[in-house]
């Protein structure tokens, strides 16, 4: 059986933030039962990929099991709480429900170097929220995630303030965004 550095049962408020300018952003994975706050480094793919996860999940969920209990209010401000200090960098995430409590969960595992991974185990962590819950978590990712820098539509890399170099362009044009 693992042991896990925090178990939140389930969450309270469960949410995804970024902190800094466009492009230099780091992503947090943050819930929160009672006076716990369990605040994580998450990079944006990850985040991307969990709201991704999520949907799929809720979708399953919703063809296989029925459920009985009334649902609660979605959450309404999805806003991290200070002071931000994280437990660790997430390596590696997965989802699950419990069918008895109609829960989800996400698992969290640490991110080793390969040096620490020689001398420890990762230390994994679970937070549990209501499917209301998720599927806010999940929309609000999306949201967060499109916030940051646009896309270029001929090469698909972000853009930066101060323009970026586009290879489909083959070096003859630089873009950038017009204010």
């Amino acid at each position: 059986m693992a042991s896990y550095v925090f178990d939140l049962k389930p969450c309270s408020r469960l949410t995804v933030g970024a902190i800094g300018p466009a492009g230099q952003r780091t992503f947090y994975l943050q819930g929160i039962k009672g006076r716990q706050v369990v605040s994580l480094v998450i990079e944006k793919q990850q985040a991307q990929a969990l709201a991704a996860g999520i949907d799929e999940l809720l979708e399953e969920v919703e063809q296989q099991y029925l459920s009985d209990r009334e649902p609660e209010a979605a959450p309404g401000n999805l806003s991290l709480l200070d002071p931000i200090s994280p437990y660790f960098r997430i390596g590696r995430l997965g989802l699950g429900y419990e069918a008895e409590e109609d829960l989800l969960v996400i698992f969290a595992q640490e991110l080793l170097s390969e040096e620490e991974a020689t001398q420890r185990e990762p230390a994994v962590g679970r937070l549990w929220a209501s499917r209301e819950q998720m599927a806010a978590l999940s929309a609000h990712i999306k949201k967060v995630a499109a916030a940051g820098r646009p896309l270029c539509a001929l090469c698909g890399n972000p853009i930066d303030p101060d323009g970026h170099f586009c290879p489909p362009s083959n070096g003859h044009a630089s873009t950038t965004i017009l204010q």
